[in-house]
């Protein structure tokens, strides 16, 4: 395996590992541990075969294309809308899950390290300011600064999994908290695990960076997408083997309990360091790469000049609506995350199974999906079923 292969793989992991793992474990807790692993394999095989069925449409698109200009190709003006829309309302849920998860990482900090309550809206404005300055700053210096705290955070990940690994105990690990609705538990887990493993908008990066190479591009996106299903595992055994899967369930999605609760299981000092250290790149390097995303977004709809007046108004584009999202929507770290499976379902499981049948009516030759109909007609039940579970745990039905 080249090092454009290893390094693409590393693209691939690298998109879909960061806060949306902090959330699993919230929001698993309930299932106990064989039925959250059960559900991550599944959803692992919807995330595998919707990237493979857009590496098809990307290669039949041309080699260079962007999910927009491919989607403007094959469902015209409509399309294009559709997908604008489903990218800027996930780019707001997530940018508004990682600022009430930052502003949870920020209370507990300013508690640990200061003795002081800071207020929730407080702490949502604080983290803002501080952190969301660095998407105007523009992708060089972002690039610089993500590289180096994901490289930090995959060693935290590491040496917080072995620290806990010993503390694991197996009747903690297979308990199941107590619930009235077990579905509605099953129904508020999907969309979480399955927006952890979005990891699709690199696919048209990654075909340009390996020149169309359908073989090298199958395997990238298999191992790539299987490195986050290993980690996220390991994870889930750590965290529901060590402070168990009801009283996780009992910190309703608060992400600042999990992580005091994980800190107080050790009492070496370097394994709370660690554990704090992970939970808050995990959350900065998401932040901080979603934001981006979102920025260059806004910056190209509104047509914004390069100038200070111009990086400003994209700013306030940017922040204002996730930010009015965080201060006022009582959801949370968890629910948010959920909530940004709804346009995720549209940009890799609608578009992409809509976009292949065009293709493939007009030009039968060329790499196709195994699976044909049947397996697109089941992927799209999946991901109707995906947006009914969120839309059923948001209305608390």
């Amino acid at each position: 395996m080249n090092l454009k292969i290893l390094g693409s793989v590393a693209i691939v992991a690298g998109t879909a590992i960061g806060a949306g793992m902090l959330a699993l474990p919230l929001a698993t807790a309930a299932m106990g541990l064989l039925p959250a692993l059960l559900l991550m394999l599944v959803i692992w095989g919807i995330s595998a075969y919707t990237s493979l069925l857009m590496l098809e449409v990307n290669l039949r698109s041309g080699v260079g294309d962007n999910l927009h200009v491919i989607t403007g190709k094959a469902l015209g003006k409509t399309g294009q809308l559709i997908q604008s829309a489903a990218f800027l309302s996930l780019l707001f849920a997530l940018t508004a899950a990682y600022l009430t998860g930052g502003a949870e990482l920020l209370m507990l900090k300013a508690k640990a390290w200061f003795d002081m309550t800071l207020d929730g809206q407080d702490a949502v404005l604080l983290f803002t300011l501080a952190l969301g300055s660095f998407a105007a700053l523009g992708v060089g210096w972002v690039d610089k600064l993500s590289r180096g705290l994901f490289s930090a955070m995959i060693v935290m990940l590491v040496l917080v999994v072995l620290f806990l690994l010993p503390e694991v105990n197996m009747n903690t690990l297979l308990e199941q908290a107590p619930t009235d609705s077990y579905a509605k538990v099953w129904l508020a887990a999907v969309p979480v695990v399955f927006t952890s493993f979005g990891f699709h908008v690199c696919i048209a990066t990654l075909v340009r960076y390996l020149d169309g190479d359908t073989v090298s591009l199958r395997k990238v996106l298999l191992i790539g997408s299987g490195i986050p299903l290993a980690c996220y595992l390991l994870w889930l055994l750590v965290t529901l083997g060590t402070v168990g899967g009801d009283t996780i369930h009992g910190f309703g999605g608060s992400l600042s309990k999990l992580i005091s609760a994980l800190q107080a299981i050790s009492e070496q000092p370097l394994v709370s360091k660690c554990i704090g250290l992970f939970a808050d790149l995990a959350l900065i390097t998401s932040f901080l790469g979603v934001t981006l995303s979102l920025f260059d977004f806004s910056a190209e709809l509104i047509r914004a000049k390069s100038n200070f007046v111009g990086r400003l108004q994209t700013w306030l584009l940017t922040f204002i609506p996730p930010l009015a999202c965080a201060l006022y929507l009582p959801e949370g770290f968890s629910a948010l995350l959920g909530f940004a499976a709804v346009p995720l379902v549209v940009i890799i499981i609608f578009l992409p199974i809509a976009i292949a049948l065009k293709q493939r009516r007009e030009s039968p030759e060329g790499y196709k999906v195994a699976g044909g109909k049947p397996a697109m007609a089941l992927m799209a039940l999946l991901g109707i079923g995906i947006i009914a579970a969120q839309l059923y745990a948001t209305l608390g039905a």
